[in-house]
């Protein structure tokens, strides 16, 4: 027999639903208000940051900008963000990438092979080796404990300079040629505070008084030098293999001699400096020699050439393959006003590396505003650093591509391209800075 209802049990029973009506409704308002007051927020913001950019200042110029916050995955802000900007040194965050993805802990100096009394080496282009900063000798203390050296011709398939790169600066400190053996940065390094000093030794006869603009002669490794003045230089050396070869016998005088024969076996790597300290030097100075080398040591590690197209293809279609806007990406540094990426590109590629690399140790790799780097002069924090980007400036663009930190605790990837403008670029960063400003101080 089925029991009836009492009124009480049912009296029960409707508050019970009345109350999960009230809770359910309060938590509707609740979600509905957090919604227009972030919505409210948000709309401000892109008004906000619209008008900065629609002002007379940015009438000659192109801008696009890219704002994201990884933890919601909400667009925070865009504008042409989808057209394609000249980058400059911003490429030398895919460089950043390339490396992370494909190199290890350490960096890989060379193949060897030894055998009795001969060692055999082949480079890959570890631009550490006798390098002014790294000075590392790895290769030169393995050497020394052998009769005879033997250094195999490369397999270097790249041209010295990069496409569209600007011949007049050949003989300027940003400009190093590319190779496979790396030998002292590929430069000569000049000093005069008290005496001529010159290094690598074997150019000092090579050194004379500065007459004219140029510091080296096109094609000759005839340096050019004030000698009033007390300001340390590096010059570019002309890497042939005459050149080559008169270095390493000028290090181990009699031993060293060159060959085309391939190993007589399966070679072995040895490895140099860890990989983590070449990477900040490279985004700290914004150092193309090195963000050069980069791609041809990462293309050593997917085909026997070292050739750094073939390595941009690969990371292009394995690792990149879902950028919105495929980049025409045609070197390492951005040397090159031939490179072509958005913003939005950009942004994809640094939430790569956002959600992938631990924060403390990629942090550590971009210039902190205000404190280290290319950016040690612009965008200072209040107290602590609230800008970690990398800046790239060739003539009449600047970008600047990063993390920003908001005053609530969040992180924004970003990035802000200018092209084509006439006016200072230090007018340009004032403007961006008052942006930046403006979303640490409300998002």
């Amino acid at each position: 027999m089925t029991s009836t209802p009492t009124a009480s049990n049912q009296n029960l029973y409707y508050t019970r639903v009345f109350n999960k009506l009230v809770s359910s409704f309060k938590f509707l308002c609740v979600i509905i208000g957090f919604t227009l007051f972030t919505g409210c927020k948000s709309s401000k913001l892109s008004k906000t940051i619209t008008k900065s950019i629609s002002t007379e200042f940015y009438d000659n110029q192109f801008t696009g900008i890219m704002i994201y916050d990884p933890e919601t995955k909400d667009t925070v802000y865009k504008h042409q963000a989808e057209k394609y900007f000249t980058p400059a040194s911003n490429t030398k965050i895919v460089t950043l990438f390339s490396a992370l993805t494909l190199l290890k802990d350490s960096i890989p100096a060379f193949y060897y092979h030894a055998s009795n009394d001969t060692l055999q080496l082949r480079g890959i282009g570890d631009p550490s080796f006798l390098h002014p900063y790294f000075k590392d000798s790895t290769a030169l203390q393995m050497a020394k404990d052998y009769k005879h050296v033997s250094i195999l011709r490369n397999t270097f398939t790249d041209d010295k300079f990069g496409p569209g790169w600007a011949w007049e600066d050949y003989d300027t400190y940003f400009s190093p040629e590319r190779s496979s053996f790396p030998m002292y940065g590929n430069v000569v390094s000049i000093s005069n505070t008290n005496k001529l000093e010159v290094s690598p030794n074997y150019f000092k006869d090579s050194v004379f008084q500065k007459t004219g603009k140029i510091s080296r002669l096109y094609n000759q490794n005839i340096f050019f030098y004030d000698t009033t003045s007390t300001r340390a230089r590096e010059i570019p050396i002309v890497v042939d293999s005459l050149t080559t070869q008169n270095l390493w016998s000028d290090l181990l005088p009699g031993k060293v001699s060159f060959s085309h024969q391939p190993f007589n076996s399966t070679p072995e790597i040895a490895y140099s400096i860890p990989s983590d300290s070449l990477y900040k030097r490279m985004m700290h100075l914004s150092d193309n020699f090195l963000a050069e080398q980069m791609l041809v040591l990462a293309s050593s590690t997917i085909t026997d050439t070292l050739n750094t197209t073939f390595l941009r293809n690969y990371i292009l279609e394995h690792h990149l393959h879902d950028l919105k806007q495929k980049p025409r990406w045609v070197d390492g540094s951005g040397l090159s006003r031939y490179n072509l990426f958005s913003p939005l590109s950009f942004v994809q590629i640094l939430n790569k590396l956002y959600t992938t690399i631990p924060r403390e140790r990629l942090f550590h790799f971009f210039p902190a505003g205000g404190q280290s780097g290319t950016l040690k002069n612009s965008y200072a924090g209040q107290t602590e650093p609230y800008i970690y980007a990398k800046s790239g400036s060739v003539g009449n663009n600047y970008s600047l591509s990063g993390f920003l930190l908001t005053a609530s605790g969040k992180t924004l990837i970003f990035s802000f391209m200018n092209n084509h403008y006439t006016t200072p670029t230090s007018e340009v960063k004032k403007h961006m800075q008052n942006i930046f400003e403006y979303l640490r101080d409300t998002y």
